[in-house]
């Protein structure tokens, strides 16, 4: 007999199960777990190259003496210390600019989404050339932010401004006024003498102007979807425009107002290319976003910048923990 025919008679029924089950056709649940696994595989690999390893590279980084000219030949689990942090809070200036971060984060995010709101409930109704207005409205959204920051910087310039030129011309200002360079201003109003952060503020107003089309668009898409039987019937019961506003508009935006102004106040909070190339965090202007970026270029200390990064990132998770755990419920209840 042959050692082909031996093997043969010596298998098991349990091989002869197994190899039945081996060839046994998936089922429909198998070949879906299959599909979806390799259609969310290059996503999970992207997400894998781009956010969870730049992340755990900043908190090694964090917890390391690394400097710029050493980071190359550096280890990953060298170095390791407490001093970036210490060095972060006790740094000149990082109270100081984590309360001009806030200021800026919340009045940029608060004017932008009032603004985007006045200009929703304006160009809600039909009437000639709305299209094109509306496209309009979102150049400061899709423009490249250095030509605009550049059109800002020309405009509000104390020698050759436009927004200066009328200022004198035409509202009587005694001088042109540096509004990019001037950390406090004063300023009469009702017979009182009050100084104003004019840097910030000019900075807050081209944070919402460039970011309210952002919440126009958000805005616009719900005021469509509101039935107008709801108004209709208002107005039939008597309601002026601010009650229809009050009690019938607003309650139907409030989810999408809520949205806006967490997605804004992360954005805001995060952002740096807009105040670097108006004021370079100078005037009063200087967010930590600004610092995280000057640790690193100027004193080229990568493991302190990375400790600010983290830093700024752990204060922003403890304000979203607080809006989510005592405001956001409110919010969806009354909605």
């Amino acid at each position: 007999m042959s050692t082909a025919q031996s093997t043969q008679q010596r298998r098991t029924p349990e091989a002869d199960t197994a190899n039945t089950r081996s060839q046994r056709p998936l089922t429909l649940a198998q070949r879906e777990n299959r599909a979806g696994l390799a259609f969310v595989s290059p996503t999970l690999l992207v997400v894998l190259v781009v956010v969870v390893l730049p992340i755990a590279w900043t908190v090694l980084l964090a917890f390391q003496h690394a400097r710029l000219v050493d980071i190359q030949g550096m280890g990953f689990l060298s170095n390791w210390t407490w001093s970036n942090f210490s060095e972060v809070f006790t740094s000149p200036g990082f109270w100081t600019s984590l309360w001009t971060t806030l200021v800026y984060t919340v009045g940029a995010t608060a004017g932008s989404i009032v603004l985007g709101l006045i200009a929703a409930l304006a160009l809600r109704r039909p009437f000639r050339g709305r299209a094109l207005l509306r496209g309009t409205m979102l150049l400061p959204y899709v423009a490249p932010v250095v030509a605009v920051t550049f059109v800002w910087e020309i405009a509000l310039s104390p020698q050759f401004g436009v927004v200066n030129e009328v200022g004198t011309k035409l509202f009587g200002w005694d001088e042109p006024v540096a509004f990019l360079s001037t950390r406090s201003q004063e300023i009469s109003l009702l017979g009182w003498h009050v100084h104003v952060p004019l840097a910030l503020l000019t900075v807050i107003a081209f944070e919402t102007w460039r970011y309210f089309p952002f919440a126009f668009l958000f805005l616009m898409a719900r005021l469509q979807a509101v039935p107008e039987g709801l108004e209709e019937a208002a107005v039939v019961d008597g309601a002026t425009l601010t009650q229809r506003f009050r009690h019938i508009l607003l309650p139907q935006l409030m989810p999408v107002i809520a949205l806006l102004s967490v997605l804004r106040f992360i954005l805001t909070f995060n952002k740096f290319d807009d105040i670097y190339l108006l004021t370079g965090g100078g005037s009063g202007t200087d967010v930590v976003a600004v610092r995280v970026y000057d640790f690193l270029t100027a004193r080229y200390d990568v493991g302190a910048a990375a400790a600010q990064a983290l830093v700024l990132a752990a204060i922003l998770a403890v304000l979203l923990g607080i809006y989510f755990k005592f405001f956001a419920k409110k919010v969806q209840e009354e909605a």
